[in-house]
């Protein structure tokens, strides 16, 4: 039965992966919502980690980004109740699917509706972001997303004090895997002057064998179509820059060049996976800025010139070795 789901979440990278597992396994999924006025922005992270040694945990993170203050709420594993085949998971009293969340924490309650999701592409050969790589069975990381953009509805209390989300913008992925990449740097924002416009990359430092290589992936929503970078689909990283202040990359395929500059903002330190186990730290800020300038190579005619606010990112680890 075990590996009949195993082999389904191929295919479904948001439904739980972690059937069967017992030892050096985290899996978490990532919520991101924004409030109409960008007044209030939060990262939601429900999730189980699993050590060497087979201790368990499951665990609801809270990042407060305009505040920069970030919660981590540890349960009981058995608390942990995800459904076979979907994404429809229980920590106690709080529920994530892939269009609601449903939140019972001391201090931040309410339930939240999702609405018009747009999730990466998903073919028979190339499930979801990971592409080809979601069939190599020892990677330390897999990624997943669930939902590049989509409408909210609902309210939050935060210390009884309520939040509208009505009209709000949100994006959802997730990881799995036994531990973050030992170098990365991820971006996004859904903030751009159109409120159809997402974006996302990442770069990181991806054992392989007995080696390593940096991989890169983004993706630009724009008119209801997104546009692809990833290592597996021939892109090419031609630079990236990494300072206290900025991070700015260029990368390329066959159609379209991508040039990327983020503007960092103070950030808020999380928890992270090691082995498993939450007892690694990483700082994500949601206050920062992501300028994206989209080329067609053939016309050599920008399509997107914009500003992306609100903006999630994360630089972790030895990033000096991302650096091109």
């Amino acid at each position: 039965m075990n590996q009949l789901l195993k082999i389904h979440a191929i295919w479904n990278p948001h439904v739980y992966h972690g059937w069967g597992r017992s030892k050096k396994f985290f899996e978490g999924w990532y919520y991101k919502i924004v409030d109409n006025s960008q007044t209030n922005a939060f990262a939601i992270i429900p999730g189980i980690a699993m050590d060497e040694n087979g201790n368990k945990q499951s665990f609801i993170q809270v990042l407060d980004g305009k505040n920069l203050k970030a919660e981590y709420f540890k349960f009981d594993s058995e608390e942990f109740k995800p459904t076979p085949k979907k994404h429809d998971l229980y920590i106690g009293e709080n529920h994530f699917t892939k269009t609601t969340l449903s939140i019972n924490l001391p201090g931040l309650k309410g339930n939240l509706t999702f609405k018009n999701l747009f999730p990466w592409s998903n073919t028979f050969l190339s499930p979801g972001i990971m592409g080809p790589y979601s069939f190599v069975p020892f990677m330390e990381c897999y990624h997943g997303i669930v939902s590049m953009n989509h409408d909210i509805e609902g309210s939050l209390f935060q210390n009884q004090k309520e939040i509208c989300f009505d009209n709000g913008r949100g994006y959802i992925e997730k990881d799995w895997g036994h531990s973050f990449p030992e170098a990365y740097v991820w971006m996004q924002s859904n903030h751009f002057s159109k409120s159809s416009i997402s974006f996302k990359s990442s770069i990181a430092i991806i054992p392989w064998l007995k080696s390593t290589f940096i991989g890169h992936i983004a993706g630009v929503l724009i008119d209801g179509k997104l546009i692809e970078f990833t290592t597996y689909n021939g892109t090419k990283l031609n630079s990236c820059d990494i300072s206290q202040e900025n991070v700015s990359i260029i990368m390329q395929n066959r159609l379209f060049k991508l040039k990327i500059n983020a503007i960092r903002e103070k950030a808020t330190t999380l928890a992270a996976p090691i082995s498993g186990f939450m007892d690694g730290r990483i700082d994500e800020s949601m206050k920062a800025q992501i300028k994206v300038e989209l080329i067609d190579k053939k016309s050599n005619k920008i399509i997107l010139d914009d500003t992306g606010k609100s903006a999630g990112i994360e630089v972790a680890g030895d990033y000096k070795k991302l650096i091109k």
